[in-house]
């Protein structure tokens, strides 16, 4: 069972551009990070959607997905939000009645909140006492499965902070962003990391590491 940040990025290291808000949460020029896995298969499947893509790109999201028993994110990327719950605007999260999850998805949050289920009996569960603890609960709710954090770029950072994230892999997009939110950040620890794979498409690499230590 391991431990995995799994995320887009561009070439200039950026998970998100610059002037994120509620109307564009992955901040300007930020989406051009995804547009690879719009078309794919096995992303429009959980989203609800039909039909797709069965590519190199989809064969490692679909491998992603069978891998992951639990995920892990950050409270911006559930809801773009901070402080009291009873003040969020988007508090009931992105992704509407049926979320694109299989599986428990624990938020890292300051402010307590009861679990909030969802239609395949899963729940997205809301913790407070920190990173640890929520590796912990994914942990046994993942049992052989391995644990995704999904980001956003905050959590990763935690974790690597901790020395606790075991694999990281990067979908390099081949864009620019030029500014916005950095997947590592200034004075951020150093550490190895070891090659794993690497997998070049028309639009996008992904490159897969495992972290020494």
């Amino acid at each position: 069972m391991s431990l995995i940040s799994d995320i887009s990025v561009s070439v200039d290291g950026f998970v998100a551009g610059p002037d994120a808000d509620l109307d564009d949460p992955l901040g300007r020029g930020g989406e051009q990070l995804h547009e690879w896995i719009f078309g794919l298969a096995s992303w429009r499947d959980p989203h609800g959607l039909e039909g797709g893509e069965t590519t190199p790109d989809d064969d490692i999201v679909r491998e992603g997905r069978s891998r992951t028993g639990a995920v892990i994110m950050g409270r911006r990327m559930y809801s773009g939000g901070s402080g009291p719950w009873e003040q969020d605007s988007n508090a009931e999260g992105w992704w509407g009645e049926e979320p694109p999850f299989a599986t428990n998805v624990y938020v890292l949050t300051h402010h307590a909140r009861e679990p909030k289920p969802m239609p395949g009996g899963n729940a997205f569960v809301f913790v407070t006492d920190g990173i640890e603890s929520a590796l912990e609960q994914a942990r046994s709710a993942a049992g052989e499965r391995d644990v995704l954090v999904a980001g956003g770029a905050g959590a990763a950072q935690q974790y690597l902070a901790a020395d606790l994230l075991d694999e990281l892999q990067l979908h390099v997009a081949p864009v620019r962003l030029g500014d916005g939110v950095r997947l590592f950040a200034p004075g951020a620890p150093a550490g190895s990391l070891e090659i794993d794979r690497v997998v070049a498409s028309p639009a996008v690499t992904h490159l897969r590491y495992r972290v020494v230590r």
